[in-house]
């Protein structure tokens, strides 16, 4: 029964121990806030990326995510045309039409990547903890190996920033490191988490 309770208590603690590590951000942000603090109520999301399908599901997210939490946000991929060079004024004037009195681009700075080699690591399994307990099942004990390769780690870099409407001033900017991104609306919604928080630890969202 001892050997039994110390083979569920070990199960336990890789669990807990696997679920940090999964759970562990593959977002990180460095921010930048303007002293002279001006605050925004509506805010355009502008995601400038080379490929529309990435632009799309982010300003969806992004914007949803605001809107969800109470800050009234727009897309601007339903308003502006793709491929379309714009002047500021153009700008001006679409940005008056959709009331935003906060600007939010974001634009890629590139993909860094790294090679990483995972060391093997060796594992008993649930069989190898009832031999250890009765001897005479020892030659049926076994063991898993994790690990022993190269694996590549790519982080894609960020650069956000709000910008007041009225007088173009940059109220906030951010680095953004994102890790093995996997889903683009996961990302998103995780990179809309940081930067609201942020936003509303700086007193920039006029409530």
């Amino acid at each position: 029964m001892k050997k039994q309770s110390l083979f569920i208590i070990t199960s336990i603690v890789i669990l807990i121990t696997f679920t940090i590590i999964s759970c562990t951000s593959p977002v990180k942000m460095t921010s930048w806030v303007n002293p002279k603090i001006k605050q925004v109520q509506r805010i355009a999301v502008w995601g400038m990326f080379n490929k529309l399908e990435y632009q799309k599901t982010f300003e969806q997210c992004v914007a949803g995510y605001f809107n969800n939490h109470g800050v009234k946000s727009i897309e601007l991929i339903n308003i502006l045309t793709p491929g379309q060079k714009y002047t500021q004024p153009e700008l001006d004037k679409i940005y008056d039409s959709i009331g935003s009195d906060g600007i939010l681009i974001v634009t890629y700075e590139g993909t860094d990547k790294q090679d990483k080699y995972i060391a093997p690591t060796v594992y008993p399994t649930a069989y190898d903890y009832y031999a250890w307990g009765y001897p005479m099942y020892g030659y049926g004990s076994s063991y898993v190996t994790t690990g022993g390769y190269w694996t590549e780690t790519q982080t894609v870099n960020l650069r956000a920033c709000l910008y007041l409407r009225s007088d173009k001033t940059l109220l906030w900017s951010a680095e953004i490191a994102v890790t093995d991104p996997k889903q683009i609306d996961e990302i998103s919604y995780r990179i809309a988490s940081y930067m609201l928080a942020d936003w509303m630890q700086n007193k920039l969202i006029a409530k």
